[in-house]
């Protein structure tokens, strides 16, 4: 939130479908919307078994959250779901305020919290792909009525213009990504041809990747208490010892229901995941979603084509758990999950041999491979 800027007065909406996270997901939009610079005054939820086509929430529900608005002086609708444009205009005309859906919310907040160059394009990428749906369709209307007195010509005009616009705009932005990736591309085949294992932190938002990433490289990755702090990818390399030099990479924190235009336009950052040698998937220990936070994780890794890289599970924040440091290996003898404290260093010796280990591991199934293919050449 930047400073010297007035929180604005909120009133959050959750409508529960029947699915099993409602409460926990709420909260979660309580931390969003603290995080986007919003003040959380009141909650006002319901059950529903689909949402109203016209308002959401239905007539009577959005009758209570006017009331709500007229009596603590709210601001700012903040819904816990994917609002159509129709919805969202239809609720803005009834409430008399800005409505905004889960989905604006999250992209407000990476346009905040965006630092470089290309986190700042992949945001204004996904920012104009969401606003180029609800421009297309909320000018349906005019396009029907093929003019019509009192909107011939300028009304069709307007539209094409903006649609043309953001048209290029958006493949301006695209292009720029490309080249990007093209950059990325090259440094990771340097990285390749140097035999450097590649380890990616990804994790639940808030789970502590950052934090565990200044730790183990002395780095000063931006770390707090909140909902994305990290948009761009920080990558850095830590010596250990027999298993050589490992290039570490700090990632953007997933999320559930992740807008899909952000995933898209953030492939760019990702792509230091995808092509990671280990992915250390650092879960927050001490949080009661944390199963459905790591169902979560894999599903956004599944999305992005990274779901067939080895994975170790980190258990952070043991100090608030009230667990001890511990390392667990599966039947096979292969360590599955390191139990550590980022914040207290607590367990971070086993986490660096569990890496080592690993390492390791890798650098014999590559020697292993190339022995291989130099037998078949020989034969």
């Amino acid at each position: 939130m930047p400073d010297g800027t007035a929180l604005m007065r909120a009133v959050l909406v959750g409508v529960d479908f029947g699915k099993g996270d409602f409460a926990a997901s709420l909260e979660e939009l309580s931390l969003l919307s603290r995080s986007a610079g919003a003040d959380p005054i009141m909650t006002i939820t319901g059950r529903r078994a689909s949402p109203d086509a016209a308002l959401f929430v239905g007539s009577g529900k959005a009758n209570e959250i006017a009331d709500a608005i007229f009596d603590h002086q709210i601001d700012i609708v903040i819904f816990n779901h994917a609002l159509s444009p129709a919805q969202q205009r239809n609720l803005e005309r009834h409430l008399k305020v800005r409505v905004i859906d889960r989905t604006s919310l999250i992209l407000d907040i990476f346009a905040q919290r965006a630092k470089s160059h290309e986190g700042k394009v992949q945001v204004e990428l996904a920012q104009l792909q969401h606003l180029a749906t609800r421009l297309v369709r909320g000018w349906t209307h005019l396009e029907r009525q093929k003019g019509g007195i009192g909107l011939r010509g300028p009304g069709e005009t307007q539209l094409e213009t903006d649609r043309r616009l953001l048209g290029e705009r958006v493949k301006a932005l695209r292009a720029r990504l490309e080249k990007l990736q093209k950059q990325h591309a090259t440094q990771r085949r340097a990285r390749g041809r140097n035999h450097v294992f590649s380890v990616s932190l990804v994790g639940y938002t808030n789970a502590g990747k950052s934090t565990l990433f200044n730790t183990l490289t002395k780095a000063r990755a931006y770390a707090a208490d909140q909902l994305f702090a990290t948009l761009d990818t920080t990558s850095r390399r830590i010596y250990l010892g027999e298993a050589g030099n490992v290039v570490i990479s700090d990632t953007v924190g997933f999320i559930r229901e992740l807008p899909h235009q952000l995933v898209a336009a953030f492939r760019a950052t990702l792509e230091e995941t995808i092509h990671a040698d280990l992915l250390l998937h650092v879960v927050d220990g001490a949080s009661p979603a944390r199963m459905e936070q790591i169902e979560q994780v894999n599903m956004v890794l599944q999305e992005i084509g990274a779901d067939h890289i080895p994975q170790l599970l980190v258990w952070n924040k043991i100090d608030a758990a009230g667990l001890e440091p511990a390392l667990e290996r599966d039947e096979y003898d292969k360590i599955r999950r390191v139990f550590i404290s980022a914040q207290t260093g607590s367990g971070l010796d086993l986490l660096r041999e569990a890496i080592a280990e690993r390492a390791q591991e890798h650098a014999a199934s590559l020697e292993d491979a190339r022995l291989y293919a130099s037998d078949d050449v020989n034969v």
